[in-house]
């Protein structure tokens, strides 16, 4: 198979590939697995979050979880999955624009606070309540705007992302998402608003973090509006080989896992291998994309392709970024032939 015949996998799990095994059992409607997974899973809070995402996706298209709850009242786990159904619930209906989405956003808070009351040690219902903020476009709820920790920043749910960060110091890779998708929605903030806050973000946490990639996100979410509206320059693609750009990709490259965990996110690596791709940086994206093996996801690819309306170019893009990067190095790695001296 040529490089361009590579046919990349698009899958919820990832690199968890006992995550997989489960979300197939979870879309039958079967919870037992979801049960023992989550038990083995325990208080590794950036595995528990992502599992919780991802299950409760699937999970939402079924009632799984209230039969789980139905056989089982008494479990914490199945409490924490009932609030993030909810949650997930009122988020499908809220991008449907769906008359329900008042009634679902509040039976969802209400799960996601009976959920951190019956596990107070668990970040989990403080992300959950967190990805809410981003329905509440009119601020109805207090909670939703309070005072950035930073003179330059917006207000936000600050004090939620407190909750969640006293739970989990090392950092809880979705609720800073939360925060960036609140910025995104809020008609009182801006692009510019969640720019800032995601470069503030990469500021001070640790190397190898994954919240050293929120400048990427942030930087192709304005590239994409941009280009929405009409008002893209079309110079603005070279922003991935200026600065400051630059020095957030190199943030983020720098300290990354090529060693990946089950947590590791594909979404995250699929912004570094464009970042990568689209400053020039080839090498180091080729080394992105061989730890990415077949796993893709839709964005950021769909947002710079020739079509964005048709999922295939979405893959068209990112199977041609791939396939330069790994020419690109093999023909530099490839050593110049030997000449062979005639004898005298």
């Amino acid at each position: 198979m040529g490089l361009q015949d590579f046919a990349p996998v698009y899958h919820p799990a990832g690199f968890d590939p006992e995550l997989r095994a489960v979300l197939a059992d979870l879309q039958l409607g079967r919870w037992l697995a979801v049960r023992d997974l989550l038990v083995r899973t325990g208080g590794d809070w950036a595995l528990r979050t992502a599992r919780t995402q991802v299950l409760a996706v699937a999970a939402a298209r079924t009632d799984a979880v209230e039969a789980w709850l139905a056989e089982e009242p008494g479990s914490a786990d199945a409490v924490v999955m009932r609030a993030r159904v909810a949650v997930e619930r009122t988020l499908q209906a809220h991008r449907g624009e769906h008359a329900s989405t008042g009634v679902l956003e509040r039976e969802a808070r209400q799960e996601c606070l009976i959920a951190a009351q019956r596990v107070p040690a668990d970040p989990v219902p403080w992300v959950a309540l967190l990805a809410l903020a981003q329905v509440d476009v009119g601020l109805q709820c207090g909670e939703h705007w309070r005072v950035a920790w930073e003179e330059m920043l917006p207000a936000g749910p600050w004090g939620l992302l407190a909750r969640v960060g006293e739970r989990d110091p090392a950092g809880n890779r979705e609720a800073f998402h939360r925060m960036l998708q609140f910025f995104y929605s809020c008609p009182h903030t801006s692009v510019v608003d969640a720019i800032n806050f995601a470069r503030w973000a990469a500021s001070w946490t640790p190397v190898g973090s994954p919240l050293r990639m929120l400048p990427l996100y942030a930087s192709i979410e304005s590239y994409w509006r941009h280009r929405q509206d009409g008002t893209l320059d079309p110079l603005q693609h070279r922003q991935w080989s200026r600065e400051p750009v630059v020095h957030y990709v190199r943030g983020a490259f720098h300290g990354w896992k090529e060693r990946l965990a089950p947590s590791t996110s594909v979404v995250d690596l699929n912004y570094l291998a464009h970042a990568l791709w689209a400053g020039h940086q080839y090498a180091d994206a080729a080394k992105v994309f061989g730890a990415l093996d077949r796993y893709a996801t839709r964005l950021p690819w769909a947002y710079v392709c020739d079509d964005p309306g048709h999922p295939e170019s979405a893959v068209r893009e990112f199977v041609r970024a791939r396939a330069q990067c790994l020419t690109t190095t093999r023909t530099h790695a490839t050593p110049a032939p030997k000449h062979r001296l005639r004898p005298v």
